[in-house]
């Protein structure tokens, strides 16, 4: 007997990527819960076209935005995807063939790729993970950080994997990564003063120059030529700004 599957997919401003998403989960999805941060393109409009449950709220970090997107789901198997992602179509057709089976584990996982300017990314930090994504929402929830948000679980839950890729088409060209990596830092930042992080400039700069160095040497990004030089520079500029938010944040605390 089949099993009801709901997609849940958290969005701002993706018009440019959603469509993509949308028809990879034809026929895998029964019902899909948009979770909209407030957009100012036409993604809204266009999750409706296709029959998505649309609900808008203020942007209050990944781990709770995914974990009210659960909330809101009909079904006990649930299926996270981002709106720039995609399900490779062997990812789909398995996904569809468990589903007739009606599931016989609580969660799955799912090879991620990620494409950076359209080429699959195997260094720079980047390289292909697994991750559960398809899980029964009765034994998993997402936490609530800001960011670096994981699926909490039973010790002795075990995911079963499942062949066939998440495509993650984290950016069409270097502006647009350098903007996700200094939004991420933002956030990362109201952790750290959360946390009563600090560092002074100096120190700030000398994890940045680590954080460019680990991504350059150890994390392979000096074999990807220029877009793993991109990368790098990335991680560079966005370590300084997170140290940078978390001072702001802690000066203003104490005036």
């Amino acid at each position: 007997m089949s099993t009801f599957v709901s997609a849940t997919i958290i969005t701002r401003n993706e018009a440019r990527n959603i469509e993509r998403c949308l028809n990879s989960l034809i026929g895998v999805a029964d019902e899909i819960i948009v979770v909209d941060s407030m957009s100012e393109d036409a993604t809204v409009d266009i999750c409706r076209r296709y029959g998505c449950k649309v609900t808008r709220r203020p942007f209050t970090g990944y781990g709770s935005q995914r974990q009210y997107a659960a909330g809101l789901a009909n079904g006990r198997y649930v299926l996270s995807i981002d709106a720039d992602e995609v399900l490779s179509e062997e990812l789909r057709n398995n996904i569809i063939a468990l589903k007739a089976q009606g599931f016989a584990h609580r969660m799955y996982s799912f090879r991620v790729v990620n494409y950076i300017c359209g080429q699959p990314m195997h260094r720079s930090g980047m390289k292909p993970d697994m991750q559960i994504r398809l899980f029964d929402r009765r034994y998993a929830n997402w936490d609530l950080l800001d960011v670096g948000e994981r699926l909490t679980y039973p010790g002795g839950v075990q995911p079963a994997p499942v062949s066939g890729d998440i495509c993650h088409y984290r950016c069409a060209d270097f502006d647009e990564l350098d903007f996700k990596e200094l939004r991420n830092a933002e956030m990362r930042g109201r952790v750290m003063a959360a946390a009563g992080i600090d560092a002074i400039t100096p120190m700030s700069w000398l994890r940045a120059v680590s954080a460019f160095i680990k991504c350059h040497l150890r994390e392979g990004a000096i074999l990807d030529g220029h877009a793993g030089r991109r990368i790098a520079r990335a991680r560079f500029m966005a370590t300084l700004a997170a140290y940078r938010a978390a001072r702001n944040i802690l000066k203003e605390s104490t005036r």
